[in-house]
């Protein structure tokens, strides 16, 4: 992420943060803001010359707001228009950091709009666990080929009654506009989001036996200290790995599995 691009995403999440949680009918769990932030993102993704006038550095910010209020004025919530006109505004290092930006900001405001008894974060990895878990399904999902919305359709289908209307929203975003990423990556990446706002790092830790709940406490406790942060764990059990954990978070990777030290020991006898 180039420095312009972070700096132009700090502005708008700030916007995001002063509007508050609370939707359009006044109950802090509407999904006004999410669903058309999200269809606001894919209006701009496929329309070129729109995407290049709104993130087009040169273009003073009060022309920018001027154009996204002729196109979503009338169609769009107050709150949306807001996040939407601030975010064109910064100066995005390229068009895909503004795209990204908008669809950063709808996950954002999704996880804003839930209650402290529903955890995006965690309903995404479960989802991406159980979609890695079946080829056909990943196929399905991924498939530059498939029709999008019977991706749609089946994402709903799947996460009926299991999900909140919160993540929904967010793994139909994901289907819909996959900007060149394979499905569980874009899981990862939205849980990610999910977890920042919600003032937590993600530590996904692969071992090749369940974890007791000691283990998970002084994990969690290490990795906290490590981190300088609360720290949320999600555990795959993998018997491949033989031995020792593999944890990562975000693009640090702490590899202590036996299979990968094994690895590395074949690696040095054979050079």
């Amino acid at each position: 992420m180039g420095s312009a691009t972070r700096e132009a995403l700090h502005e708008s999440l700030r916007e995001l943060d002063s509007t508050g949680a609370v939707g359009d009918n006044g109950s802090g769990r509407d999904l006004t803001t999410v669903s058309e932030l999200f269809a606001v993102g894919r209006v701009v993704a496929r329309t070129a010359h729109l995407r290049s006038a709104l993130s087009d550095k040169a273009a003073p910010a009060e022309v920018k707001r001027q154009l996204v209020q002729t196109v979503f004025g009338s169609s769009v919530s107050e709150r949306t228009l807001r996040l939407v006109s601030a975010a064109a505004a910064g100066r995005w290092s390229d068009e895909d950091g503004f795209v990204a930006g908008l669809e950063e900001l709808g996950i954002r405001a999704a996880v804003q709009s839930v209650g402290s008894d529903v955890s995006i974060e965690q309903e995404l990895f479960e989802f991406g666990r159980y979609v890695a878990s079946d080829a056909e399904l990943e196929l399905a999902l991924g498939s530059k080929l498939g029709d999008v919305q019977a991706k749609v359709a089946l994402v709903e289908s799947l996460l009926a009654g299991k999900a909140s209307p919160q993540t929904v929203e967010i793994v139909r975003q994901l289907v819909q506009q996959p900007r060149g990423r394979r499905i569980r990556t874009l899981l990862r990446y939205a849980a990610g989001i999910a977890a920042d706002q919600s003032n937590l790092t993600v530590a996904t830790v692969t071992a090749a036996t369940p974890l007791t709940e000691g283990q998970l406490a002084r994990l969690r406790a290490g990795l906290s200290s490590l981190y300088g942060r609360d720290v949320k764990i999600n555990v795959i059990v993998d018997a491949s790995i033989m031995g020792g954990l593999r944890v990562q978070v975000g693009d640090d990777v702490i590899d202590g599995s036996v299979a990968s030290r094994l690895h590395d020991l074949k690696l040095q006898l054979a050079g």
